[in-house]
């Protein structure tokens, strides 16, 4: 299929000089969707996966669909002070300042397999910091995973030694 017929170009959004990609049209079509979500599940190969780590707030829509169908725990991920439970938290660089997220503290066992699922990988920052949030509850990450892939902003750079990929890259 070709899924980037299914992605919608926003241009100065949502700051001036931006191009956002825009995944709602692929959300819109149930079978793009499925599609999707089944070449996500294929980039394992049939890797052992027992928890799908999904980043807030697109990462929480194909995270619950790949854990259902791997038979794996969903676990989410988000920004600092959205989580109702005790939490570990990992700070990372943006452009201009800082942001943290956080992670409940009982999500990951140690050992268990873990993917992580965002829709963009765009700088890398919040990505790397996902999987050290992983790492340190004693999980192990099998693969990072995206719709998207922005490979001119080289966040790619910041998840090295990670398995990478991507639906579409850019």
């Amino acid at each position: 299929m070709d899924f980037e017929a299914f992605i919608r170009d926003i241009q100065d959004f949502p700051k001036p000089g931006v191009v956002f990609k825009d995944i709602t049209p692929l959300l819109n079509n149930p079978l793009a969707l499925s599609q999707a979500r089944d070449t996500l599940l294929g980039f394992l190969n049939g890797d052992a996966v027992d928890k799908v780590v999904g980043v807030g707030s697109r990462g929480f829509i194909f995270a619950p669909m790949l854990a259902e169908k791997l038979g794996a725990g969903f676990v989410p991920v988000r920004k600092k002070g959205k989580l109702p439970y005790n939490t570990l938290r990992e700070s990372y660089a943006l452009e201009y300042g800082s942001d943290t997220l956080e992670i409940h503290v009982d999500a990951i066992e140690k050992g268990q397999r873990v993917l992580v699922h965002d829709d963009v990988l765009a700088t890398g920052g919040t990505s790397s910091a996902v999987c050290k949030l992983v790492e340190k509850l004693g999980g192990e990450v099998v693969q990072c995973n995206f719709l998207i892939h922005l490979s001119f902003l080289n966040g790619a750079q910041k998840l090295n030694g990670y398995a990478i990929k991507s639906l579409l890259t850019y």
